[in-house]
């Protein structure tokens, strides 16, 4: 497979996977979606919210591509643009820092180091604007627990939408705020940092367990058919 990894823009919203084009956990305030009886359009809403950061701030995304499909994305921001980045028992972010508040895969890319990438893209984008941390508030998930796969939109739950404290963690991230359920972890940005070799360590782990995974299959198949 042919992967591509690209910042977003204003003309490639369509790039983004389906869930991420329609949900605004992270964009709109809770309380005013509930009071809100006009709101109807969550894809609107969602990209309202990027037109603005994007003309505000630059970038705001990376975005994954596997032979021209939509494959994956990395959303960040200032936290100040982030409704729900206050609501959190573990906020505020740290002022010196950018927040992750995005990294959704396609199912179909989940096994091809297509997070790592994107986190690489991210980190590369960030340091190359002079950005000191990349916070983010992570899920600890329950063993059992898997994402609920409701309809993206203003009822979505962080189950859905939250990025899994083990992948931040994996990816370099360190617990700055601890919490059982939201720990807020920080990634530091600057030139000293050996970001790229803990990304480029974490994406032969996960190459290497999608082979691993793969030689299994064809094992049980082989078997199956004697």
């Amino acid at each position: 497979m042919s992967m591509r990894i690209s910042p977003l823009t204003l003309d490639g919203l369509d790039q983004l996977p389906r869930h991420s084009r329609r949900c605004v956990f992270w964009e709109m305030d809770p309380a005013a979606v509930q009071s809100s009886r006009s709101f109807s359009d969550p894809e609107f809403e969602k990209e309202a919210w990027l037109s603005m950061v994007m003309l505000e701030w630059g970038s705001c995304g990376q975005v994954a591509t596997l032979d021209g499909r939509p494959a994956g994305c990395a959303l960040y921001s200032p936290p100040g643009d982030v409704p729900r980045a206050k609501l959190f028992p573990t906020s505020p972010v740290s002022a010196d820092a950018v927040l992750l508040t995005t990294l959704r895969l396609e199912p179909a890319a989940e096994l091809d180091g297509v997070g790592p990438s994107l986190m690489q893209a991210v980190v590369g984008d960030l340091v190359h604007r002079g950005v000191r941390a990349l916070e983010a508030f992570g899920i600890v998930r329950d063993e059992d627990e898997a994402r609920v796969g409701r309809r993206p939109g203003p009822d979505c739950a962080p189950a859905d939408c939250m990025i899994d404290a083990s992948f931040l963690i994996d990816m370099g991230f360190e617990v700055v705020a601890a919490h059982h359920r939201y720990p807020r972890l920080r990634l530091e940005l600057n030139r000293d940092h050996g970001w790229k070799a803990d990304v480029e360590s974490a994406l032969e782990r996960l190459l290497m367990t999608a082979s691993l995974a793969v030689v299994d299959i064809e094992q049980k198949s082989t078997v199956g058919a004697h």
